[in-house]
């Protein structure tokens, strides 16, 4: 599909959203619980601005020290973000089956190819500023300062939540984002080489408004879709070992 055929249909698609915005919006709501935030564990949620969970109607970067753990923890956020969820990549990387183990059912699940990074910037503004979008998760292009703000104010208009998934690099990321993370994959629990049981993650937060450098190990449990913290009690606490760099 050529550019404008894309942009037309994209715009068909969440112009059909933003007449049903209102509806959605409520069910979403009720489904949020929360209200602003999203919650995750108790401690991690206490650590973070606002400190009842990862806010909303914001920008959150998303550091991919290993692809499949970072790709597990955004779906895990989008799936508890409520509405509809677009994804969008210079490729179709994101596989709905896998995506629904962390809870992200394909029902809600918009995949949108973007070959070019002006396509996939517009492509997230204007699912962010409708409504009915619960999260958008722009993957493979790390937009300048400009872009990042003009996503931070869609977000900031829909309510949805804004996800920045890219290689753990020592690139600045977008420092209009309110938190800056760090995902990577542990053991699991699985008693064979063909059983990798449950994930099992360490989230390292690198920058947060307000909010000092940590690092939890969690485990996640697809039956109950729970988010189980795996550190001992007192290891939850700051990041004492965080390059400064990181925290720009």
């Amino acid at each position: 599909m050529d550019r404008p055929a894309l942009l037309a249909a994209l715009r068909a698609r969440v112009s059909r959203m933003e007449r049903a915005g209102a509806a959605e919006a409520l069910a979403r709501q009720r489904d949020r619980g929360n209200g602003d935030a999203i919650p995750l564990t108790p401690a991690i949620d206490a650590s973070l601005p606002g400190g009842a969970g990862l806010p909303r109607a914001a920008l959150h970067e998303i550091l991919q020290s290993s692809s499949g753990a970072a790709t597990g923890f955004a779906a895990l956020l989008l799936a508890r973000s409520g509405g509809t969820v677009f994804w969008i990549a210079p490729s179709p990387d994101a596989w709905p089956p896998g995506l629904s183990r962390f809870g992200l059912p394909h029902a809600r699940l918009i995949l949108v190819r973007a070959q070019r990074a002006v396509d996939a910037f517009w492509a997230a503004e204007e699912a962010l500023r409708c409504p009915a979008v619960g999260g958008v998760l722009l993957a493979g292009y790390r937009p300048d300062d400009t872009a990042a703000r003009r996503l931070q104010l869609a977000a900031e208009t829909g309510g949805g939540i804004g996800l920045l998934l890219r290689e753990d690099t020592e690139e600045a990321g977008a420092g209009v984002a309110l938190t800056r993370w760090r995902v990577s994959g542990r053991a699991g629990t699985g008693l064979s080489r063909h059983d990798l049981g449950d994930p099992q993650w360490r989230l390292e937060l690198l920058r947060a408004r307000s909010a000092r450098p940590a690092r939890w190990d969690v485990a996640w449990r697809p039956a109950s879709e729970t988010l189980i913290p795996e550190n001992p009690v007192g290891e939850d606490a700051a990041c004492d070992d965080v390059p400064a760099a990181r925290l720009a």
